[in-house]
């Protein structure tokens, strides 16, 4: 359901998808890394301070159902940027991308992203910050319709001193090594504005692909030590340097405003180069936070009022804060219509005039839902990680865990705390179905879609 600000509701029935595909829009895609669901002012943090984002979201509209692909880094990204669940790409793309036994594995080149399709359109395309889809080429975004790359492989690094992991330096220019100086958030958005000045002095329209590190360990904000230096394994001491452990959150809460502080300069460079009027902004979250990790890390993000966090398969794991906004064109509302990240790749290219019927996509158009608050088809959608899977149908949501089979109704019970099961035998058969035809699917799409191999170069 919609809640429209009334200044705005004529400018939402004169501009239709119709009007707005004969231009050739700018997009700017801003990723949070980690970032839950109650971890902005606009979604009822009262401890992060995030002006910047909720004037986007005052600006935009405001989805309050929203949902990763997965309740972790890769999956979504894999997802995000195809269109397509994650699944069609392996099963290695349920979880992350290890940067030990997954370093010669990435997204199948098979994959068309969305960088593809608007390059070939005429934009420019650039990806600056997290990849997590490959550890190195032929894995990286120049491999994948990107024009620019700048940022890190790896699924994380310190935020100052850009080593991953594994010890290593990780901080790539396109497909090779380049190490920078700076905190990783103000980089990255250095970064994304000075592409954007190029492309507005050429007079060329953008796909600004922007994958924040933040809030991603090491918890790290600005005025926090550096923690990693090249040449040591920090697999055991991935966090960075937490005085108390039991109170995470002023690390996090350094990180989300300087997050916010990047995108504030993002929409400032917009609309001081006179771009905002023919740009699209979207903003999400890859995945729900963690609330704990482990024996020791406590007080460390907020999933607001749902139950569980990242890596797990409640709705805590994976729904997300997302904003979407276009000064003129779509106006501000709140809406508690069902998103999926596999809805983007669609949504961006129906407004970029790109026809994508040949491409078989999992996600839905939004446009009709944001330019005249028109309801979203009817859909299931699935998730799966290993021995977790989930099935939302409405409210109804199918929870399984190994042999283990849960049922919720999201709508009288959004916490998960009311096990309907036992109750509703039918109700899980019908999900159970559902869930086994789909996964019947993808597992056929992988074996097409996934070689064993990189393509030869």
């Amino acid at each position: 359901m919609f809640r429209f600000f009334p200044l705005f509701l004529f400018l939402a029935t004169i501009f239709d998808g119709a009007a707005l595909a004969t231009g050739r829009p700018n997009i700017v895609l801003i990723v949070a890394d980690d970032l839950g669901y109650g971890d902005l002012g606009c979604y009822g943090s009262a401890v992060n301070r995030t002006p910047h984002i909720d004037a986007l979201a005052a600006a935009g509209v405001r989805f309050t159902d929203f949902h990763s692909a997965g309740p972790m880094c890769t999956p979504t990204r894999a997802a995000l940027l195809t269109g397509r669940y994650q699944q069609r790409f392996g099963p290695q793309f349920d979880g992350a991308l290890s940067g030990e036994t997954g370093r010669d594995e990435g997204l199948p080149h098979a994959a068309v992203t969305l960088a593809e399709v608007l390059r070939q359109r005429g934009h420019a395309t650039a990806c600056f910050g997290k990849w997590h889809l490959g550890y190195h080429p032929p894995w990286l975004p120049p491999d994948q319709g990107f024009d620019e790359f700048r940022g890190l492989a790896s699924g994380d690094g310190d935020h100052h001193t850009h080593i991953d992991r594994g010890g290593r330096e990780d901080w790539w220019r396109e497909n090779r090594i380049e190490m920078d100086t700076g905190y990783t958030t103000d980089l990255l958005t250095d970064y994304g504005i000075e592409f954007m000045k190029r492309c507005r002095a050429g007079n060329r329209p953008f796909f600004l692909y922007l994958p924040h590190l933040a809030i991603h360990f090491p918890w790290q904000g600005p005025n926090d030590p550096p923690h990693r230096q090249k040449g040591t394994d920090y697999a055991e001491d991935k966090w960075g340097v937490i005085p108390d452990p039991e109170n995470v959150a002023p690390h996090v809460k350094a990180m989300v405003e300087a997050l916010d502080a990047g995108v504030g300069r993002i929409l400032a460079t917009l609309k001081n180069e006179g771009l905002s009027e023919n740009t699209l902004v979207i903003f999400t979250s890859d995945n729900g936070g963690y609330v704990s990790y482990g024996k020791n890390f406590r007080r460390i993000s907020s999933n607001g009022p749902f139950r569980g966090q990242k890596a797990e398969i409640y709705e805590g794991g994976h729904r997300v804060p997302t904003i979407i906004a276009w000064p003129g064109r779509i106006a501000p509302a709140v809406t508690d219509a069902l998103g999926h990240s596999t809805d983007f790749f669609p949504t961006v290219a129906a407004f970029a005039g790109i026809a994508t019927n040949d491409l078989a996509l999992d996600g839905v158009d939004l446009g009709p839902l944001l330019l005249r608050s028109e309801a979203l088809p009817e859909r299931t959608l699935f998730w799966r990680m290993k021995s977790l899977r989930a099935v939302r149908r409405g409210p109804w949501k199918l929870c399984g865990l190994g042999k283990k089979t849960e049922l919720y109704h999201l709508g009288d019970d959004p916490g998960e705390s009311r096990d309907l099961a036992t109750e509703r035998p039918g109700t899980v058969a019908d999900l159970e179905s559902a869930w086994s035809a789909w996964n019947g699917d993808v597992n056929r799409s992988a074996k097409v879609l996934s070689p064993s191999v990189p393509p030869p170069r």
